[in-house]
């Protein structure tokens, strides 16, 4: 892949959560699933130019986000944060921006879901007679993290 002498590259092992910037940051995480988009296509068909079609982009489409790591003492931070706005819907939907980071820990590139809320927080299973490390599975739902809302013009 080609790169210039000045590209910074971001590491898929280095990115940080924080939730609504400056209330909650949730910390580093192990890995991230779903930062995808995809997009309905409209098809129009006019019917008198043989099988001359016209494409337009409809509707966007996005994954829930998943995040994952050791469970660790950055756990009680999301503890906390699902604590608090557990049956607050109006609290609960914030923005959660996740940051790729090159190797000396410089922002690189960052994904802000909009309007998300927590879809399900799980820690595996723990048993005595494993030797495993217990790991932290987070899931958002939320309505995107491109600019992509329609604008009214004033």
């Amino acid at each position: 892949m080609p790169l210039s002498d000045t590209s910074t590259i971001g590491l898929a092992n280095r990115f940080h959560v924080v939730v609504d910037p400056g209330k909650h940051d949730l910390g580093s995480w192990q890995k991230v699933e779903g930062l995808d988009v995809s997009w309905e296509v409209a098809d129009y068909r006019a019917g008198d130019s043989g099988n001359q079609r016209w494409f337009f982009p409809a509707n966007s489409k996005y994954a829930p986000v998943r995040l994952l790591r050791a469970a660790s003492e950055d756990s009680e931070k999301v503890k906390d944060w699902l604590t608090a706005n557990s049956f607050h819907q109006d609290q609960s939907r914030v923005l959660v921006t996740i940051t790729l980071c090159d190797s000396s820990g410089k922002a690189v590139l960052d994904w802000t879901l909009q309007n998300a809320v927590p879809k399900k927080w799980t820690v595996t299973s723990m048993d005595a007679g494993s030797s495993h490390v217990a790991v932290e599975t987070l899931e958002l739902e939320h309505l995107g993290f491109l600019d992509d809302q329609i604008q009214i013009p004033s």
